[in-house]
């Protein structure tokens, strides 16, 4: 994968400009449908040409063409020059929408325009299409979103006032390459981790099957308690058995998820004597994003996930101890179902945060504020946008710690940033952690495997190459689309079931480990157990401690796609200064950020900053 070369390096290539012509056209198709993240929609557009410029050369194309292509396949005369590069991997880019409710686009491009970031977006949006202003660009985005069929691609163009609507081509390549990173690095990962992760070993032998459901019947009920300290409200979905044994465990969803997103999991714990609490946190839930949260709340920052819900989703976990050891004591039909004394914390992606949080992982805020702040950062993943919205929490940040946890299960977790390796060396308690190699949303190099290395505690790493963020999601909470679109690149429900298998036998071992039957299923919490779930397209893998030639790896070459793209562009910084003002590579933060939700396709843009006050410096400098 490489960064756009400028006009002086395509020069000195010797190579014609027909063949750079190629490189364009498959940088603006690709960059405008993944960058932008809109795809086609009907005829009858205002906008008849794209003219993609580089420098002092353009190139003309028609947008009735691109559509005619999309739609049947069919290369038209006009894309002749460019046919080796359209194939159906840019067809299916092209053909693919993002089908939103219509008041649900509207609400979130208001959320957007209105937010702190909104200026910061228009100005990226400049970069990109030039020749157009901060009000046409704002108007064409509300009148895009109120389509019916969702914000599209040419849905936008078609609200834009010129005939001809120049791109470009440096900008839209560089943020479309900037927004792959993270899939083309656990493209790259997965031979690595598949050589240095298998662990030579004979089949196990047992007389169980920790996958099937267990003995008793379940029964489930769910309450709404109100912590009016906090003014919230929090669902929880309790799971419980006629026998009660072992720890409770306490489910925490996502961002934008909902307390069912494991719900097979809990089933599954509960089967085998376990009670199951599966709460739902109402600041990151899938109604918070949905709903008119800027009136329920009282947040008036227009940001898509507070920074206060850092503080309150573990406190929305102790709460609920609090309320269940109540229950535990004085409701009749739930009296002995809750053992708060000892607690397993189950946490995915966001959750997984919430759970190290509450294990003792201290966050540094410090050590976020400088990454977030970083001038020169190669790419800010989902995951490090979400973890961003933290920096803005006062010092010193209370207490989250809570001692009645005994376990932690993380889940694909948002953890990368917000803690250094001094904080989660606070954690104290057993650790069983998932990484998914090509997790788009919450990278496994930044967000599982060097945390994982920080970790000083007895701890397990189960990693899924081939998996993505959503694989252990429960399929009956899960809209197929996303396993669809080209934005999610999530993996349909039968080619990860395997995985999901796995997860509930090993997870049901880490949590035995606790109780008197803790031999018998020691058995499974092995690499050969792991091993035995791998298919050819997903290999499973479990670890207690990182290989030292991995664990070197990681430290020498963490991010090996985006150190490479930085030095690229760095270099061209330095060659092109001038050429730097009007390109997204001067841009200080990096760039669209998906946020997938359990119930629906939905995208938000979390947008970077220009380096416009520098700009504006160097320029009153110059005319001094």
């Amino acid at each position: 994968m490489s960064s756009k070369p400028h006009l002086e390096t395509v020069l000195r290539s010797g190579k014609s400009p027909r063949h750079w012509h190629h490189r364009w056209i498959n940088g603006l198709v690709s960059s405008l449908v993944l960058a932008l993240g809109w795809g086609i929609t009907s005829p009858g557009l205002a906008a008849e040409r794209l003219m993609v410029r580089l420098g002092p050369i353009q190139q003309s194309v028609a947008i009735s063409d691109l559509e005619h292509f999309a739609e049947t396949g069919e290369i038209p005369d006009g894309l002749r020059l460019y046919s080796p590069l359209l194939t159906e991997d840019i067809r299916h880019a092209l053909r693919t929408r993002l089908q939103l409710d219509p008041n649900v686009g509207k609400k979130l491009v208001e959320d957007l325009l209105h937010s702190s970031a909104g200026e910061r977006f228009l100005n990226t949006l400049q970069v990109a299409i030039p020749d157009t202003d901060a009000v046409q660009l704002q108007t064409a985005l509300t009148q895009a979103a109120k389509q019916p069929d969702g914000i599209s691609l040419l849905g936008f163009l078609k609200t834009l006032p010129e005939k001809t609507v120049t791109v470009d081509a440096g900008s839209a390549v560089a943020l479309a390459s900037q927004l792959n990173l993270p899939y083309w690095q656990g493209q790259m990962l997965s031979s690595v981790l598949d050589r240095e992760l298998t662990v030579d070993s004979e089949p196990i032998q047992a007389k169980l099957d920790p996958t099937q459901s267990g003995p008793y019947w379940v029964w489930k009920q769910t309450l709404t308690l109100r912590d009016y300290e906090r003014d919230r409200s929090i669902p929880v979905d309790l799971y419980w058995s006629r026998r009660t044994q072992g720890p409770l465990i306490v489910i925490s969803h996502g961002f934008g998820a909902d307390r069912r997103f494991l719900g097979y999991l809990a089933q599954h714990f509960a089967s085998y004597g376990f009670t199951v609490a599966a709460l739902e946190h109402p600041g990151s839930n899938v109604a918070w994003l949905t709903g008119d949260r800027m009136n329920r709340s009282g947040d008036k920052t227009g940001s898509i996930l507070p920074a206060s819900e850092f503080i309150n989703r573990p406190k929305d976990v102790s709460f609920l101890l609090d309320r269940l050891k109540r229950l535990d004591r004085f409701s009749n039909p739930l009296r002995g179902k809750f053992n708060t004394d000892e607690v397993v914390i189950v946490g995915h992606s966001l959750g997984g945060y919430t759970a190290l949080a509450l294990a003792g992982a201290q966050p540094n805020l410090n050590h976020l504020r400088q990454f977030c702040n970083d001038p020169e950062p190669v790419m800010f993943s989902p995951a490090d946008l979400l973890q961003c919205n933290a920096a803005d929490l006062s010092d010193p940040l209370p207490a989250l710690q809570d001692k009645r946890i005994v376990q932690a299960i993380v889940l694909n977790p948002v953890i990368g940033r917000l803690f250094d390796e001094q904080g989660l060396a606070q954690v104290k308690v057993p650790t069983l952690m998932l990484a998914a190699s090509n997790d788009s949303i919450t990278p496994a190099v930044s967000q599982q495997f060097l945390p994982f290395t920080q970790l000083h505690t007895s701890k397990y790493l189960l990693t899924a190459i081939g998996a993505t963020h959503l694989s252990i999601g429960d399929p009956a909470n899960l809209n197929r689309a996303l396993t669809q679109s080209v934005f999610v690149r999530e993996r349909q429900d039968d080619e990860t079931e395997s995985l999901r298998r796995l997860l509930k036998g090993v997870t049901l071992a880490f949590v035995n480990q606790l109780t008197p039957d803790a031999k018998d299923y020691a058995p499974f919490l092995t690499p050969a157990y792991a091993q035995s779930f791998s298919t050819g397209d997903l290999k499973l893998r479990l670890n207690a401690e990182l290989p030292p030639n991995f664990a070197n790896w990681l430290k020498m070459a963490a991010l090996p796609m985006e150190q490479l793209v930085a030095s690229t562009l760095s270099k061209n910084r330095s060659a092109h200064q001038d050429t730097c003002n009007v390109n997204l590579i001067c841009l200080n933060d990096l760039p669209l950020v998906m946020f997938i939700l359990p119930g629906m396709p939905f995208v938000s843009h979390q947008f970077f900053k220009l380096k416009e006050t520098r700009r504006r410096r160097d320029r009153r400098k110059r005319g001094s």
